[in-house]
């Protein structure tokens, strides 16, 4: 066994106290169990956090409610976390520890797709459904696994639906200049942006401007662009503008800067679960936590929404009918459709472009929950 090995029975003071938060008495055959490894400390520990914040939030309001509808009865839910330190071999461990010794019945996974890659090999051996709320990267769900499940849409699509919506609302614009910060997620979305330029018959260089990295970089970049009097009919920053930092920040500056993110809360989604709208999720979420959810708050809120509605719909808390369950999964959220396709990924999701407009986000597409027209830069 993995876990005789004196070392990996360390249980941090954060691991115990992760724990008896979401420990309640009960008895065992009343009870669903998902396990979580979470990076609670270590260089991904904010991220994690956001995982953690929402997934106690949906577990209180399902728990009050008085759990999950399975079959005849309800069935209460209790979370068994781990604390991996943003270890990855480590998530891997206790990924195989919740499932052999805390006999956990469904797995949510860590941030990030590596990690999430990890953790999705070890769910696949014990045959133990996994959702995922925080891969986007194609590569982790090409590996032919039957148990791993994504609520972010493929980052290829995303860019593939930015290039196509200004082609057809602006047919002069012929060139793109790509900027990109040299890190793994911006570098992957500069090289995805240009390459679905190319093959939407845009050439690569200006008239357009598509600039790609963290917060702060976006701010200093538009800043620089406005004091060098660098202008575009189009600019658009990934993410900018889904974060409140990026439009107090630059004030009138972040005017009609466009961007698209998997989710942001000017949205108007209806559907199932605890939270019936994106009104709903985001007046409980700031409520509790004092500012606004980011796009992975959402979509991990979103996952135990999706696991919780397989759940109900299986009818018994069993591996493979849920698994079978999350694979025919056809609803809507308040973070937006999931629908998931054979490899698992969220192919249904038309990912939100949106523009900043006298200091407010406005949603430009997808056209059902639209609530403002693209504006060009003058």
């Amino acid at each position: 066994m993995l876990f005789k090995s004196r070392r990996y029975f360390r249980i941090t003071a954060a691991v115990a106290a992760t724990i008896a938060v979401s420990a309640f008495a009960a008895s065992a055959a009343d009870v669903i169990k998902i396990g979580a490894p979470l990076a609670l400390t270590g260089p991904l520990a904010d991220e994690a956090k956001k995982q953690d914040v929402v997934w106690n939030m949906w577990l209180d309001k399902v728990n009050a409610a008085g759990g999950i509808n399975v079959g005849s009865k309800k069935m209460r839910v209790q979370l068994v976390k781990y604390d991996y330190q943003s270890d990855g071999p480590r998530s891997g461990q206790l990924a195989e520890k919740l499932i052999t010794d805390d006999k956990v019945d469904f797995m949510l996974a860590p941030f990030g797709s590596g990690h999430t890659k990890i953790t999705a090999a070890v769910a696949e051996r014990y045959q133990t459904p996994l959702v995922a709320c925080a891969s986007s990267s194609e590569s982790v769900f090409d590996q032919g696994l039957k148990n791993l499940f994504g609520t972010l849409a493929p980052n290829g699509s995303m860019n593939d639906t930015m290039v196509k919506f200004f082609k057809a609302k602006v047919p002069q614009v012929q060139r793109v200049a790509v900027l990109g910060r040299d890190d793994v997620f911006p570098k992957s979305m500069a090289q995805g942006v240009s390459a679905a330029a190319k093959v939407n018959g845009l050439e690569v260089v200006y008239d357009w401007i598509y600039v790609t990295g963290y917060t702060q970089d976006l701010i200093l970049a538009r800043k620089q662009m406005s004091d060098l009097g660098v202008k575009a009919p189009i600019i658009t920053m990934m993410t900018g503008p889904a974060y409140k930092e990026f439009t107090d920040g630059l004030g009138a500056l972040a005017n009609d800067v466009t961007s698209y993110s998997w989710w942001h809360h000017a949205t108007s989604y209806k559907g199932v679960g605890a939270w019936p709208t994106t009104e709903d999720f985001y007046n409980e979420f700031t409520a509790k936590n004092k500012h606004d959810p980011d796009y992975i708050h959402a979509s991990c809120a979103a996952a135990v929404v999706v696991l919780g509605n397989a759940i109900e719909r299986a009818g018994l808390v069993d591996k493979k009918t849920v698994r079978d369950a999350l694979a025919s999964t056809d609803i809507v959220t308040f973070y937006g459709p999931v629908k998931f396709s054979p490899n698992g990924m969220n192919q249904a999701r038309n990912v939100p472009i949106i523009q900043v407009q006298d200091g407010k986000v406005k949603v430009l597409s997808p056209d059902n929950i639209k609530n403002a027209e693209f504006r060009l830069i003058k």
